[in-house]
């Protein structure tokens, strides 16, 4: 008898397990708009696994439990959670962090990867570059809008701001406009671009409705931009600069065990340095961690040291898990330190001007001085741009360790 009550619960697991797995569809709602989710569950009880998909993109789980009807993701790179009850044929519940979650409603289904409310044919094609006009706080007046058709009615877009890229964008024509969008383990997205009858598009962001500098702005074609003289998307590497070039940069804060590691510490000697500035929970600091790698790995026997100088919400200070998955993630193998709180930017970096970006790059020669100051973080959703970034940032590193170490008196003045 208890053999077939352990049978029978056996068999009651795995038709739980079964009815778990495969592509799960539908909306969460953000600040009153329903932005679409698609997520997979895959593998079995012992070894379930998840992932948010964006077109053919995926934000993987940290860990997946299906528990009776009860379903917990973990995306421990983002500090967020998926946590949803299966009742009826519904998977519903909240996706957010400990303090704003957003409640989510999927039901099993498969659409197609860049569906977001297809309604009908779409007769304008916006294909190609734009720029934005905008006003922004961190003093830029052109954003960059690329857009891309994907199939006969599916588009993929991302916008690029002197800080980043707002990640693909996923959408179609809704019959009056092309909604275009994301939910990720980094977030909701959703935006709104609308044809006008003078060829210019209206481009809204629908989630920020409480930001009048991101709803209902204007976007041309470059070349009718420079027509109308407006001023083009600000060049990454004249966004921030440093109060005195000549005067060594200066950084001194704690790993994460404690340790405080400084400029003037022996390992960055005659070294070329890359001091990155960012934060585990900035998209574009996590699209920009694999380069930094990659460029380390690349460089580091050359003279390359590179220095993440991380700052964190405030209870991330007190136990920085985030972090630490954020390393774990990408395998990064370089020096990061924990700087302090967002609010504190300015205050531990007193020697830049203008530093408002999430993530920006000091570029130091081997004398400890900076040679040059990158902005942001072009990321592969934006594919142009990342590999002209790329491009660009690696020779400049091959350039600056390629030029010969200073005398040893030099270094310490």
């Amino acid at each position: 008898m208890k053999l077939f009550a352990g049978f029978v619960l056996l068999a009651t697991s795995a038709i739980a397990q079964n009815r778990i797995t495969g592509v799960w569809v539908g909306d969460a709602a953000v600040h009153g708009q329903h932005v679409p989710v698609r997520l997979e569950i895959a593998g079995s009880a012992n070894d379930l696994r998840a992932a948010l998909l964006n077109g053919p993109e995926r934000s993987p789980a940290s860990s997946a439990v299906f528990n009776g009807n009860h379903l917990l993701l973990t995306f421990n790179y983002y500090a967020r959670t998926l946590d949803a009850t299966l009742e009826k044929g519904h998977l519903t519940g909240t996706f957010g962090t400990a303090s704003t979650r957003y409640r989510v409603d999927l039901v099993s289904g498969q659409p197609s990867d860049d569906s977001l409310h297809t309604s009908g044919p779409s007769h304008v094609k916006i294909n190609g570059d734009w720029e934005i006009a905008v006003k922004s706080a961190k003093g830029e007046s052109a954003w960059q809008l690329r857009v891309e058709q994907t199939s006969r009615d599916g588009f993929k877009a991302v916008i690029q701001r002197i800080d980043g890229d707002t990640g693909s964008l996923y959408g179609s024509w809704s019959g009056s406009e092309y909604r275009i969008g994301h939910f990720t383990a980094a977030g909701p997205a959703l935006y709104t671009l609308t044809p006008q009858a003078d060829g210019t598009l209206l481009v809204s962001n629908l989630l920020r409705a409480d930001v009048n500098d991101q709803q209902n702005l204007v976007a041309r074609r470059p070349a009718e931009a420079r027509a109308a003289k407006l001023a083009g998307p600000t060049d990454p590497t004249e966004q921030t600069t440093v109060k005195d070039p000549s005067t060594r940069f200066k950084f001194s804060f704690p790993d994460l065990n404690g340790k405080v590691v400084s400029n003037t510490d022996p390992q960055f000697d005659g070294k070329v340095v890359i001091v990155a500035i960012g934060g585990s929970w900035c998209p574009n600091c996590h699209d920009e961690a694999p380069f930094l790698e990659s460029l380390y790995k690349q460089f580091h026997s050359r003279g390359l040291e590179i220095v993440n100088l991380s700052f964190e919400d405030e209870d991330q200070l007190k136990d920085p898990a985030r972090l630490r998955a954020f390393i774990a993630k990408y395998g990064l193998t370089y020096t990061v330190l924990v700087a302090g709180d967002t609010d504190q930017l300015n205050e531990k970096i007193p020697q830049a001007v203008n530093l408002n970006c999430w993530p920006t790059s000091f570029f130091l020669g081997r004398d400890g001085r900076v040679r040059e100051v990158h902005a942001g973080f072009a990321g592969p959703a934006n594919p142009p741009a990342h590999e002209a970034l790329v491009h660009e940032v690696t020779e400049l590193v091959e350039r600056l360790v390629d030029e010969p170490v200073p005398a040893q008196d030099a270094l310490r003045k």
